[in-house]
């Protein structure tokens, strides 16, 4: 039993992951400016080292 919720648990953590990717992405593009643009891949990615 245990299992089978630390597999939904990793489901939903990816879900979650994806989405996040997605809105951080979909900002990306809809950027007014360059340097928002730029600001925004920066954030992104050091969010991402943070996680890892």
């Amino acid at each position: 039993m245990n299992t089978a919720m630390n597999i939904a648990a990793k489901l939903r953590a990816r879900r979650v992951e994806a989405r996040n990717r997605k809105a951080v992405n979909r900002a990306i593009d809809n950027a007014a400016t360059t340097a928002m643009r730029h600001e925004l891949i920066v954030m992104a990615q050091a969010q991402a080292t943070n996680l890892r």
